[in-house]
């Protein structure tokens, strides 16, 4: 028997061997016997392909879903629901997330508002230690002063006690002169 493109002589699925059915486009005996076949022997081969239908498409009877099916469409259904519960479960850490993220802004945002308290505290301080400067510097100013005065009041001291020695000494002089003159 020659073999065609389409070449069938043993299926390792289901362990038949298809070594009698013909390729397309080929003749043989039973194609011609096809032909010739009476309405009692159509009926017997209904028969025997209804007795024998559910086993060939695996536990179908033809009015219902296969075992396989049936299989199929329970694990689908798993699936499915396995999917929705992990969305949820996606969708409630979304939404934790969103509160965790929330309350930490509003902790930054509070921390933020302490640093800037914290920095016009400083900002105070510094000007409580300007003003302290400025009065320091008024009073190393008045000091000065003062102690310009006192230096000038010393030097005018210094200025009598220097006409009165010159003075005094001048008169001793002249009268040290008259003694001896005198003498």
């Amino acid at each position: 028997m020659a073999q065609g493109p389409l070449q069938l002589k043993y299926s390792a699925a289901s362990g038949r061997n298809f070594s009698h059915i013909p390729c397309p486009g080929e003749r043989n005996e039973m194609s011609d016997a096809a032909m010739t076949l009476s309405p009692e022997q159509f009926d017997a081969i209904g028969d025997y392909v209804r007795s024998h239908l559910r086993e060939w498409l695996g536990g179908r009877n033809g009015s219902g879903p296969s075992e396989r099916e049936l299989e199929l469409r329970e694990r689908t259904i798993r699936i499915e629901e396995s999917l929705k519960h992990s969305i949820e479960l996606a969708e409630q850490r979304h939404a934790f997330m969103e509160r965790h993220f929330s309350m930490l802004d509003e902790q930054l945002e509070k921390r933020f508002e302490q640093i800037d308290k914290r920095f016009e505290q400083v900002d105070k301080r510094f000007e409580q230690v300007d003003k302290r400067f400025e009065q320091v510097d008024k009073r190393f100013d008045d000091l000065i002063h003062f102690m310009d005065k006192r230096f000038e009041q010393v030097d005018r001291r210094f200025s009598q006690m220097f006409a009165y020695f010159t003075t005094g000494f001048v008169i001793l002089g002249v009268l040290m002169s008259v003694y001896r003159f005198l003498a």
